[in-house]
C-alpha cells in the first residue's frame, strides 16, 4: 500500500504508484479540474508525476503563488510556440518568469513590429484554445544538444551544452513545439487564458554586449480575467500620473 499525506494531515491509501492527477481526482472532480501541479515532499512536479513511495502531497491550483508562477512560465512557452508558428526562422533562447509576467528572447532577422506582436498574441489564443497536452520527456544531455542542433536551434543547443555531461535534461512538448525546461508546466495549453503581450525590447545574448542582439518580448499572465484587467488598469493609471507626461501636456 502507498500512503499519501495531504496538507490537512489526512491520509489516503492507494494499492500502488499514483500520479498527482490521480490523487486530485480521488479527492474530487473540482480539484482534479483545478490542479495545475503538485508539491511532493516540498518539490514542485507536474500533475503527470508518478508517486512511487509514501509522500506528502499538496495539489497546486491557480489560487497558489506557485500556481501563478507555473501559469506564467507555461505562457512564456506558449509565446515561443506562437512565434515559431508565425516566424519559423526565428530561434528561441530563454523565457523566464519575472515580476507580474514573463519574457522570451528570440533571434530573428528583423525587428518585430507592433503588428507582429498583435498577430503573435492572437496565435497564442488559438493555440491555447486547442487545449493541447503539455508532455514532459527526459534526454541525456548530449542527445538533447544533437536534437536542438538538428532543429537549427543553435542558441538552445549552446545552453544545453553548458549543462554537465552526466546530467539528463527535461523537455516539454505542446503540439508542434518542444522546449528545454525544468518544469513543472500546466497540464495543457487550455489552462492559459488570461495573458497579454506588452512590448518588444532589445537584449544581448547571455547579457553580454559583445554578443548578438536579440529581441525580448514581454508579456503578463494572470489566473483570472479580472486580475489581468486590474493589472492593466493599474498600469494605465500609473501612466496617467507620470509627472513627465503631465509636464509635457501642461507645457
Amino acid at each position: 500500500m502507498l500512503q499519501i499525506t495531504l496538507p490537512d494531515g489526512s491520509r489516503r491509501d492507494f494499492p500502488g504508484p499514483v500520479t498527482v492527477a490521480d490523487v486530485a481526482a480521488s479527492i474530487g472532480a473540482g480539484l482534479a479540474k483545478a490542479a495545475l501541479a503538485g508539491k511532493v515532499d516540498g518539490k514542485l512536479v507536474d500533475t503527470s508525476h508518478r508517486i512511487e513511495a509514501n509522500a506528502a502531497l499538496a495539489i497546486v491550483t491557480d489560487k497558489d503563488a506557485d500556481g501563478l508562477e507555473i501559469i506564467r512560465h507555461s505562457t512564456a512557452h506558449l509565446l515561443a510556440y506562437a512565434v515559431k508558428e508565425l516566424f519559423p526562422e526565428a530561434q528561441v533562447t530563454i523565457g523566464p518568469v519575472i515580476e507580474n509576467g514573463f519574457y522570451y528572447d528570440f533571434a530573428y532577422k528583423r525587428p518585430f513590429t507592433p503588428e507582429d506582436l498583435a498577430a503573435i498574441e492572437r496565435r497564442m489564443g488559438d493555440l491555447a484554445a486547442k487545449n493541447e497536452p503539455v508532455v514532459r520527456r527526459v534526454l541525456p544531455r548530449d542527445d538533447a544538444v544533437a536534437y536542438f542542433k538538428g532543429l537549427g536551434e543553435h542558441y538552445k543547443a549552446e545552453i544545453i551544452g553548458s549543462i554537465p555531461a552526466d546530467q539528463d535534461v527535461s523537455l516539454y512538448r505542446e503540439g508542434g513545439f518542444e522546449d528545454l525546461c525544468l518544469g513543472p508546466h500546466v497540464p495543457s495549453t487550455g489552462r492559459l487564458k488570461h495573458f497579454k503581450l506588452m512590448k518588444v525590447a532589445g537584449a544581448y545574448w547571455r547579457g553580454d554586449q559583445a554578443n548578438e542582439q536579440l529581441q525580448r518580448i514581454y508579456g503578463t499572465a494572470w489566473a483570472s480575467k479580472e486580475a489581468l484587467q486590474q493589472y492593466l488598469t493599474m498600469l494605465e493609471e500609473a501612466e496617467k500620473r507620470d509627472h513627465r507626461r503631465l509636464g509635457r501636456e501642461l507645457d
